[in-house]
């Protein structure tokens, strides 16, 4: 079958993100990467497709430029992943699929609501993918908890709680690093820092896995860096719309804590928790029973998990594979829109445009809460 045509604005050389969207897109076959814009600088970014092995025509200066000239091609590309900063998330990607392309979309999707909402309203007028990236939900055990979740093996949930804290804010000096001090800029970053950075893949999880939404939050907005304009901690209560309580706790200034994505969560009999630091293993405690390691790769788990699975068990898992997931979901639902036929249900797993619509939702909830000194704020 002949590979959909992929194409990446931002993530360029030094991108935190780019080469996980590259080698992601690459791994199961389904797309070629064949156009990009991916440096503000036109001549680093002429540079860098060329040296990812991009034609020259294809090497694109600025997104503008993209998608005028990939619009009137045949063979113009199919998926575009936006990999900008957050303040560019909603013009790009909204021109792109007014423009007839799919979107993937770096997290948080936009800056505001409104702008959320637009995007929401464009794909459902246009019919266009507006896919986010929570790409850490296509681990297979994180596919594994949700699948147990949907079985009823925890029975009704009680209780979530999601963190994801480490040290990675936690030096004052990084005040003068570029590539720290836009994210606690207001104007490049929204309306919150910790939170839209870290927080929003911890409660996108909880409610990927629990299949809830977040329906009203408490939360305390810290700063620990008191020169920050926006929060480096936040601890937060959340309601679901099953009744399920939840917790967040995002905080960049955790020393000791690499990486610090974490989920747990507790039913009427039996708990569920997974780390991404080791992304291999998800505990599973019946009621009243020892606790149980399942492996990723074992012939005892759900389909969900099979079907993410690449490697055979007791081999390391990263995040590259994770977000492979999403692109092989996001092919498989292309492919089939392509052909006319439904796609398998699973690829539909995929973080959407109304998933993206809700985080937004819950962080200017959460917001509101802190300027309220906690009050709880409906989502």
């Amino acid at each position: 079958m002949k590979k959909l045509g992929w194409g990446l604005v931002g993530g360029g050389e030094g991108s935190q993100i780019g080469f996980a969207h590259r080698a992601g897109s690459k791994l199961d076959g389904k797309f070629q990467f064949i156009a990009g814009a991916m440096d503000v600088d036109p001549h680093k970014a002429f540079e860098f497709g060329i040296a990812q092995g991009l034609d020259e025509e294809r090497c694109y200066s600025d997104w503008q430029e993209m998608l005028e000239k990939e619009k009137n091609r045949e063979d113009r590309v199919q998926l575009v992943t936006v990999a900008t900063p957050n303040a560019t998330h909603h013009q790009i990607s909204k021109a792109f699929m007014e423009a007839g392309f799919h979107v993937f979309c770096e997290k948080p999707m936009t800056m505001t609501v409104e702008e959320a909402k637009d995007l929401l309203e464009i794909s459902k007028k246009t019919g266009q993918i507006c896919a986010v990236n929570y790409g850490y939900t296509g681990y297979p055990m994180v596919r594994q908890m949700r699948s147990m979740v949907a079985n009823g093996d925890l029975g009704a949930i009680r209780v979530v709680v999601a963190e994801f804290a480490g040290g990675f804010m936690a030096d004052a000096k990084d005040d003068e690093n570029p590539r720290v001090r836009w994210r606690f800029d207001p104007t490049q970053a929204g309306m919150a820092a910790v939170t839209v950075d870290c927080g929003i893949h911890a409660l996108h999880m909880a409610c990927f896995v629990t299949g809830q939404k977040v329906t009203s939050v408490s939360s305390d907005f810290g700063h620990g860096i008191k020169s920050r304009q926006l929060e480096d901690d936040n601890l937060s209560a959340f309601r679901m719309n099953q009744g399920t309580i939840g917790r967040l706790w995002t905080s960049g200034l955790a020393i000791g804590r690499t990486h610090g994505l974490t989920l747990q969560v507790f039913g009427e009999v039996g708990g569920i928790r997974w780390t991404q630091e080791q992304p291999n293993q998800m505990f599973w405690t019946p009621l009243n029973q020892p606790t149980q390691i399942l492996e990723r790769g074992g012939n005892y788990l759900s389909e969900a998990a099979q079907r993410a699975n690449r490697i055979t068990v007791g081999h390391p898992e990263g995040m590259v594979m994770a977000f492979a997931s999403l692109y092989r979901d996001l092919g498989e639902v292309i492919i089939a829109m392509n052909e006319g036929n439904r796609p398998d249900e699973m690829a539909c797993w995929y973080p959407n445009v109304e998933d993206g619509y809700h985080s937004i939702e819950i962080v200017q909830a959460m917001v509101e809460s802190a300027k309220g000194g906690s009050a709880w704020v409906d989502v």
